[in-house]
């Protein structure tokens, strides 16, 4: 017996604490997990990547195989950007547990990721968020954000003012949170002690000199070499940490074009999440330190998250049943 896991079963099935709590979860068991680079087929023809992604999380016993799709080009089509489906099987006996809609829960674990990260690395009184893009990404991660500070205030800006505008007004409603739309991409960062960049653009979004001392900023949005949505200048005055060395090594345009420039070297990069959540590196070293979280996203953070929707779709009775 299978269980089918829709975009529908997984926003009751996954709440965003739960999702948070297992992220954190599988960052501490890294040791134990096998985590293959992922295998991405650019498509040209198309604009699209496509990514397949397998993970086994010893400690908790999840295995999961991926396969996502990001295309750009999608929501002038009325299409998400981002759409996938995963798999996830019992180590012991082979058997397919689940199918679950990947998009959404790429959107759920990838906010819940940085969730993990602004908890460590953030200031602890950090209330105010800044947000780069207002996509299905940025709303995941304005929740997550929202689960480990106590948000009072968030700016957002893209450049399309209308998903802007739609953004600021629902996000507004369902977190009880004052979002206010950006004038420009330096008003962003004014007065924000969190930054979150969550875009599809190719180049910096803004200048590593607007920064203020004491700020935290996740670089969620760029995952190939020659795209980055922070600039050298950010980079180098930053303390880095990311969801993995090799994976940013190989795929982080916003680390691999700052050490070819020769603005960093690769020990700029001080620490893996999980080094930082098993209390093996310092997350920050004082209050005005610049932090940044880069991540490229990993199938440890599919495996954890997927693992634990199917529990409690299970045990809850949701889902829908199938026989392959």
């Amino acid at each position: 017996m299978t269980l089918l896991l829709d975009k529908d079963v997984l926003r009751k099935s996954l709440p965003m604490k739960e999702a948070i709590s297992a992220v954190e979860e599988g960052f501490r068991l890294s040791k134990t997990a096998l985590v293959p680079q992922r295998i991405p087929l650019k498509i040209e023809r198309h604009n699209a990547v496509f990514l397949y992604m397998p993970a086994y999380v010893g400690g908790m016993d999840a295995l999961v195989v991926k396969e996502v799709s990001v295309h750009p080009d999608n929501p002038k089509k009325g299409l998400p950007t981002v759409q996938g489906t995963i798999l996830l099987n019992d180590p012991s006996s082979g058997s397919l547990l689940a199918i679950l809609e990947g998009g959404s829960l790429t959107a759920i674990r990838t906010g819940a990721t940085t969730g993990v990260a602004t908890k460590y690395l953030s200031r602890r009184d950090a209330t105010n968020l800044g947000i780069f893009g207002c996509g299905v990404q940025a709303r995941t991660q304005l929740e997550a954000i929202a689960c480990v500070r106590r948000i009072h205030k968030a700016k957002v800006y893209d450049i399309n003012a209308t998903a802007a505008k739609k953004f600021a007004f629902e996000m507004s409603e369902l977190l009880g949170i004052d979002v206010k739309i950006a004038n420009s991409p330096r008003d962003v960062l004014e007065g924000m002690d969190i930054i979150v960049t969550a875009t599809t653009s190719k180049i910096p979004v803004f200048s590593g000199e607007w920064i203020a001392p004491g700020t935290h900023i996740n670089g969620i949005g760029s995952h190939t070499p020659d795209a980055r949505e922070l600039d050298t200048e950010t980079i180098r005055r930053s303390r880095v940490i990311v969801d993995s060395r090799e994976a940013c090594l190989e795929e982080a345009g916003d680390i691999i074009i700052p050490i070819n420039e020769g603005a960093i070297t690769v020990d700029h990069i001080k620490a893996d999440l999980g080094e930082v959540v098993r209390g093996e590196c310092d997350a920050r070293t004082s209050d005005e330190e610049v932090t940044v979280f880069k991540s490229v996203g990993l199938a440890l953070e599919d495996a954890v998250v997927a693992l634990r929707a199917y529990i409690i779709a299970r045990d809850k009775g949701l889902g829908k049943i199938i026989e392959l």
